[in-house]
Formats: C-alpha cells, sequence, structure tokens
C-alpha cells in the first residue's frame, strides 16, 4: 500500500459548531471558558492522518482481498463492486491532545476537552480527503469503519491496522489486543469512491446516536445488500 503522512492538519476549531454541540450560549461565562480551553488545545494539537491508496486483488461473496489483505464484509463487496481501489486511513488527535485531555480531572471540562478532541480528529480526516481529491480525483467518496456495523466487526481493525502498516511509529496510534486504539480520540476505516450514496447509519437501526448523518433505512440491507 502507497501510505502518506499528513501532519499539516489545520489548527482551527469550530468554536460555533462546539458552542452548539455542548448547548451553551454564546455569551455566557461556560463559553468564555470554554473558548479558554479550545485556545489550548489550538496552540498544542498535533492531529495527525495516515492512509493512502490500495487496490483490490479478489472479491468474494463476503469478502475483499486489498493489497493481500482480506477483509470479511458483505456490505463492503457491493460497495466496492464498482471500484478497484480504496483509500485505507487512520485519523488522530494526536498524543499531545490525548495527553492534554488526560490532564483534567473535572468531569464537565473532561468532556469538553474530548468533543475538542473530536473536532480535531475531524479535521485530520478531512485533510486525509482533501489529499484524495489532490492526488487521486476519486469525486464523492463514502467511508465505512470497523465495528460501526455487525456486518464488519471491530475485529477487522487488525487487517486494516496490517494494510496500513507501522501505525505507532508513524502517527503515534497503536491497536491494543482488545483492538482498542490508542489515543482513543482516533478513528479508522476505508474511503472509497461509488455510484450510489452511503453512510454507515443508513444501516445503523440505533435510535439515539448523537453523530448520526443519515436516517436508518430498514429495508436497505434486503434491498442492496442480501445475497
Amino acid at each position: 500500500m502507497q501510505a502518506v503522512i499528513i501532519d499539516n492538519v489545520p489548527s482551527q476549531l469550530p468554536m460555533g459548531e462546539l458552542l452548539k454541540r455542548l448547548r451553551i450560549a454564546e455569551d455566557s461565562t461556560r463559553a468564555d471558558e470554554l473558548r479558554k480551553l479550545v485556545r489550548e488545545a489550538e496552540s498544542i494539537g498535533r492531529p495527525k492522518a495516515l492512509g493512502g491508496v490500495a487496490f483490490i486483488d479478489e472479491r468474494g461473496d463476503d469478502y475483499v482481498v486489498v493489497d493481500g489483505v482480506r477483509f470479511n464484509s458483505r456490505v463492503m463487496v457491493v460497495n466496492l463492486q464498482n471500484t478497484n481501489r480504496v483509500f485505507p486511513y487512520v485519523a488522530t488527535c494526536g498524543l499531545e491532545l490525548d495527553r492534554w485531555t488526560q490532564g483534567y480531572s473535572d468531569l464537565l471540562e473532561r468532556f469538553w476537552a474530548d468533543n475538542i478532541c473530536q473536532m480535531a480528529i475531524r479535521n485530520a480526516r478531512n485533510a486525509f480527503v482533501d489529499y484524495l481529491q489532490e492526488r487521486y480525483q476519486p469525486g464523492e467518496v463514502y467511508r465505512m469503519g470497523p465495528g460501526s456495523l455487525p456486518d464488519w466487526p471491530i475485529e477487522e481493525q487488525q487487517p486494516l491496522f496490517r494494510l496500513l502498516g507501522d501505525t505507532e511509529f508513524t502517527v503515534g496510534v497503536r491497536l491494543t489486543e482488545s483492538m482498542l486504539m490508542l489515543p482513543t480520540k482516533t478513528t479508522s476505516g476505508i474511503y472509497f469512491s461509488g455510484t450510489e450514496s452511503y453512510e454507515n447509519c443508513m444501516l445503523c437501526p440505533r435510535p439515539s446516536c448523537p453523530n448520526r448523518r443519515a436516517l436508518h433505512d430498514p429495508a436497505l440491507y434486503n434491498n442492496r445488500y442480501r445475497k
């Protein structure tokens, strides 16, 4: 796999979005406290991403082999049926922000810090997508992540990290035996281009998810993915 490190991630965080997400009034004392945390995070944060392009070697009814690494997922098979390449990635808030977050013992401040780290991850992931668009021009891309659906369980982190290489050396991320990524504010998966719109949320029936990006479609699996 041809992988690159994306470490020129913008440090600026979306203050307005954070205020809305945390339900804090813009002119309140708590907003001033949050701004202080955001400034700290922006000054020390070094979010990063690692990823690149990999090519499909083989396809089965419920598996795909990518650069010699096998992934087991019927949803992935269907999502990748019209492409011969994928863009595996890992994106992290970075060790610096992880250590910074650990320094807060107050539950509210720790909650705010966790949300700040989530925004830093999104900056890293978006920087990786910008790189893909500039380097490979894939057009509209969609993403899947191990553990987000029963069809692609968390154990699939192992082949993904095998494909990505030495993530601990390159971007400071390691995968534990229990499939936990450290730093914990890290995300991983694959981007792919396709002819049909896709979000994991479309297949997820979880009723109240704060990160939901699309409505659950109870008929989608049978209509698009069932053998």
